[in-house]
């Protein structure tokens, strides 16, 4: 990729690079490589996991300080919403991040330059580029800008409740709504503690203890997209 195209990318970017092989470098898709053997770049998946954790610090930090009497449970919720790969991907396509990726044939005319993976990889690639190129602080307040919309919108309405939130996951993915099922009630009826577990598909996917039944069951259902989302 020629240095002028890289130089249109920045400025559409609003970014100023000092080494532009590093925005060159987040641009490059593996199947680019092994096309062409004798590429001495490297591809973009180790600055991707960079960035990566770039954008989880910037988003974490942000949330931690909008919402103070949220608690952790909910936040990584809400993390997990907004840095979904669809939503990366949609601001990649607003970027237009596609129209410079370093594809390989094939990659190219299987659709790869629109396909939500690579773009989504591509986001956290360049971020990770601005990172090693300019700091943290340059890095995560140009990606804090890009969802400063979404952000904005959590703070006009609040995020569901656990359970809402699984059943709708559950069942978008063409599953049954999670069932709820009481393990263990102890102690006197003023004071009782319930441990409650919840089933998608018939998988136990979450357990809860708490002193009422809804506080329990939205603790095993906060567990259970955890498990969904993959996040540990």
């Amino acid at each position: 990729m020629a240095n002028r195209s890289l130089q249109d990318l920045e400025n559409s970017l609003d970014l100023s690079f000092n080494d532009l092989a590093l925005l060159r470098q987040a641009l490059v898709h593996r199947s680019y490589l092994h096309e062409s053997p004798d590429e001495a770049s490297l591809s973009n998946e180790r600055l991707e996991f960079l960035g990566d954790a770039v954008l989880g610090a910037a988003i974490a930090e942000t949330l931690y300080r909008r919402f103070p009497d949220v608690p952790e449970g909910r936040l990584t919720t809400m993390r997990a919403d907004l840095v979904r790969s669809a939503t990366l991907a949609e601001i990649a396509q607003r970027l237009k991040l596609g129209e410079h990726l370093l594809l390989g044939k094939g990659e190219e005319q299987s659709g790869g330059r629109a396909k939500e993976r690579n773009l989504a990889r591509t986001f956290e690639a360049v971020l990770g580029a601005v990172f090693l190129d300019q700091g943290y602080a340059v890095a995560s307040a140009w990606a804090l800008a890009l969802f400063e919309e979404r952000l904005a919108a959590l703070s006009d309405a609040p995020p569901k409740d656990f359970k809402s939130r699984l059943q709708e996951e559950a069942q978008a993915e063409g599953g049954r709504a999670p069932k709820y099922r009481v393990i263990r009630s102890e102690g006197p009826d003023h004071l009782k503690d319930f441990e409650i577990e919840v089933i998608v598909d018939g998988e136990v996917m979450g357990r809860g203890q708490g002193r009422s039944k809804r506080a329990a069951q939205q603790e095993a259902a906060r567990q259970a997209l955890v498990k969904l989302r993959g996040e540990s």
